[in-house]
């Protein structure tokens, strides 16, 4: 049977962190805003944009307390959790907007900031109060740190089901196939030891990071911590793989109950926490998606976006909120999802990328909004790396690929900017989930010397491209970070809390 995502000691220890909240925030209400996103969905270069452009009042049009004159401006504060890393803020914007510009590292730990927002209230009792203040709150945590949510509600036997039916299906990695090999090996009824254990964990580990690889970019593949173990590594708790169950009972000292032992380690020591302090604290979120990547990678890896997605937001707590509630028991009542790295198309597909993004996302959009939680989407690029042209009436973008990138034979040097026709997303957001009509998919054609073709791939371009080479500066001197509509998702996460 599925297990409870939290125990009764979790609960009590949830309540207790709101109720130090609320106490610290007797004053200064505080908002924690919970950027979520699986792995190179783009949360640190989100999160660097975000503090950036409130910090300095950048170009948001559609910010409304900005443009109504109400945003008085914003400073950075104390960090609310002395035992949390912060958020390198300054270090990340220096590699955006240094002398060789380039994208931050990708995050590799939990790290948070805080940042407090001033702003003048339409309220009709803010011409007594004076201007209003409130404390902006930001987690950020590696990507591959949610995939490990839904194991809460999971047992061993449950787990091992799910991971073992994955790696046998056709079109697994060829890693997968030796992982199998090393199962057939195993005898889950034998006295347990560690280099059997070790073996086992080895080879699922490296079909779970042949499974990120881009050509396949599969996203319901955990533990997360596997890949990024940090102080862990090599530790029992992250020494553990899936097995089929044996016809009998197993005995306490086999192999299998020792990683049935280890896999409940890693939910203990791991997983509960992470969500206990952080996930169910939070009261917006939104969910950066890098839906380009995974329709490069085909539907196999689409459908497996979706799946993820829906799982791990099913973990999140959400509903509507008010302030005796949120006393006890915090509940997200905002959620945005946003399809990231819209710069890397044309405008002319904005939408279309948008209506992938929410066929991606119906169904943990639907358990939101039935929860109580108001749910939107958007296409954006919190950081646009490409302007836009027109070359022998193709519409394309302009930008310089990162060092080693390589199209159509050629290996690109991180210096040379280029004029590039990604292609066209097509038309109907079920096409990229299934075989569907032959035809559907631009620049596909309905039938080939094999007869109708089949292929569901999208014909596109996809490469990455480095950050804007040259900024432009603001009166104060500070760099203007180019966008696409990251203001809107600024002011649907935020603007409603600033009146």
């Amino acid at each position: 049977m599925p297990q409870s995502p939290t125990t009764i000691t979790d609960e009590i220890g949830i309540a207790l962190a709101n109720l130090a909240d609320a106490a610290s925030g007797s004053f200064t209400p505080t908002l924690r805003l919970g950027v979520t996103g699986l792995s190179r969905a783009g949360k640190t270069i989100f999160i660097t944009a975000l503090i950036h452009n409130l910090l300095t009042g950048g170009r948001l049009p559609g910010f409304a307390p900005l443009t109504e004159g109400r945003f008085i401006g914003a400073r950075l504060a104390e960090s609310p959790d002395a035992g949390v890393p912060r958020f390198a803020y300054e270090q990340h914007l220096q590699s955006l907007t240094g002398r060789t510009p380039g994208w931050p590292e990708s995050t590799r730990r939990i790290s948070e900031l805080r940042i407090s927002l001033k702003y003048q209230s339409q309220r009709w009792f803010s011409g007594w109060s004076g201007p209003s203040t409130l404390n902006l709150d930001i987690v950020d945590y590696p990507g591959e740190w949610l995939l490990d949510l839904p194991l809460l509600s999971l047992n061993f036997a449950e787990w091992s089901a799910s991971a073992i039916d994955r790696a046998r299906r056709q079109g697994a990695p060829a890693e997968a196939a030796a992982f199998i090999e090393a199962l057939a090996a195993a005898d889950a009824t034998r006295p347990a030891t560690d280099p059997d254990a070790e073996r086992l964990a080895a080879a699922f580990t490296a079909y779970l990071r042949a499974s990120r690889a881009d050509a396949h970019a599969l996203s319901t593949l955990p533990p997360g911590r596997f890949l990024m173990p940090g102080d862990l590594e090599g530790s029992p708790a992250l020494t553990f793989a899936p097995l089929p169950p044996p016809a009998a009972t197993p005995r306490a000292g086999s192999l299998y109950a020792m990683l049935e032992r280890r896999y409940e380690a890693y939910k203990d020591i791991v997983v509960r926490p992470f969500f206990r302090d952080h996930f169910a604290r939070l009261d917006r979120q939104i969910v950066l998606v890098d839906t380009l990547r995974a329709l490069n990678a085909g539907p196999a890896a689409v459908a497996d976006l979706e799946t993820a997605l829906t799982d791990i937001l099913a973990c999140f707590r959400q509903g509507d909120s008010n302030p005796l509630t949120r006393l006890v028991s915090r509940r997200i009542d905002r959620i945005l999802f946003a399809a990231t790295k819209a710069d890397h198309i044309h405008h002319t597909s904005h939408d279309r990328l948008e209506a992938i993004l929410n066929r991606l996302v119906a169904r943990a959009a639907r358990r939101a909004k039935f929860a109580g939680a108001d749910a939107a989407s958007v296409a954006l690029a919190a950081i646009r790396a490409t302007r836009e042209g027109r070359v022998h009436d193709l519409d394309v973008i302009i930008g310089t690929p990162e060092p080693g990138e390589t199209l159509d034979g050629i290996t690109y040097d991180g210096r040379t900017e280029i004029a590039l026709f990604p292609g066209d997303l097509p038309a109907s957001p079920d096409s990229v989930f299934e075989a569907g009509s032959p035809g559907d998919w631009p620049n596909e054609p309905a039938s080939g010397p094999d007869g109708p073709s089949t292929s569901r791939q999208v014909d596109l371009k996809f490469l990455r491209f480095l950050p804007p080479q040259k900024l432009e500066r603001n009166a104060e001197g500070a760099p203007v970070l180019p966008h696409i509509r990251f203001d809107r998702a600024l002011d649907y996460l935020l603007g409603d809390r600033l009146r």
